[in-house]
């Protein structure tokens, strides 16, 4: 960019069963933190109540537009499923929330300019590829392991959303030796088995007296033999889904990030050592599993790359 051109920001809005965000991204991947802004979702909040929530955030972070800068569109990612063609959502931790018309909603905020919408999963994929842990790399998985779990796929260097925009929805790819009842009405998902709040409510039915993943992260560190087994029953779930993926698709890279995959690093060795079990599958069992390299910022960089990077996103 030279000295002379005016800055070009996104405004990119992550919406998820706990939260949503906004904030300016600019087009080197770089959120503008000032400009960041969040409100409550969850389970329990009304329609209305969610709306308000998008609306605000939505509001507030382009209200911030640093003077001189160019505002170019707003990229949406949002948790599945979702419904490209309408720019709808039905996210599955918001169930007040079927064939909602997000896309609509924030287009109404921002007139005149270009509005897309992807799964959240998709959205980090992107974000990674960009300028984290996926760079370089042209066959990869994004995961979010967090309140739910997603995913997005890169094929071929160009992003694979699938006619309705729910490709790479790992999180409910059914895994095998386990019989969790999952709220889409499959047995055995990996978002039944390995989420944030199903890792504990596992634990807390075992007899752990804790409460959220902090606390099931302390006492894993502290090596408490409930909290032990079920980060390694997580781990070893995940293993077993990107197994079947790489199997399937032939990955180079998944890069994991989301609130609970920071539970212990160890999470992903119990991930890594469920693949190495393919062992006749040399090709499925390279598949490199590593962090997200973007902390929280990875589902707004994905968002805005949906603008940014618009290209990669058929």
């Amino acid at each position: 960019m030279s000295s002379t051109a005016r800055p070009r920001f996104v405004l990119a809005v992550d919406v998820g069963g706990t939260k949503v965000e906004a904030a300016l991204v600019d087009d080197r991947g770089v959120v503008l933190g000032s400009s960041r802004r969040r409100a409550a979702t969850g389970a329990t909040a009304s329609s209305e109540r969610l709306a308000v929530a998008v609306t605000s955030v939505v509001n507030e972070a382009r209200a911030l537009l640093p003077v001189g800068a160019a505002l170019i569109g707003v990229g949406i990612g949002c948790a599945g499923p979702i419904h490209l063609r309408d720019g709808a959502v039905s996210p599955l931790n918001l169930p007040v929330w079927r064939e909602y018309p997000l896309k609509q909603l924030v287009a109404a905020l921002v007139p005149n300019l270009p509005v897309r919408l992807r799964m959240d999963g998709l959205c980090i994929t992107l974000a990674e590829h960009w300028v984290g842990a996926g760079q370089g790399v042209d066959n990869l998985m994004g995961m979010i392991v967090s309140t739910g779990i997603g995913g997005g796929l890169i094929l071929g260097g160009v992003t694979a959303s699938g006619p309705t925009g729910n490709a790479g929805h790992i999180g409910h790819i059914e895994v095998g030796g386990f019989s969790d009842a999952c709220a889409c009405g499959g047995v055995g998902c990996i978002e039944a088995i390995a989420s944030g709040p199903k890792t504990v409510a596992w634990a807390r039915r075992q007899g752990f007296p804790g409460e959220s993943g902090e606390d099931l992260a302390e006492a894993y560190a502290a090596a408490d033999p409930i909290a032990v087994a079920a980060v390694a029953r997580s781990g070893r779930a995940l293993g077993q889904a990107i197994a079947s993926a790489a199997t399937l698709l032939d990955l180079d890279l998944v890069a994991i990030g989301g609130g609970f995959s920071n539970v212990t690093g160890d999470l992903l060795v119990f991930a890594r050592e469920a693949i190495a079990q393919r062992v006749q599958f040399a090709y499925a069992t390279r598949v490199r599993v590593v962090p997200s390299a973007l902390s929280g910022d990875g589902p707004l960089i994905g968002a805005a790359a949906l603008i940014h990077r618009a290209k990669l996103v058929p």
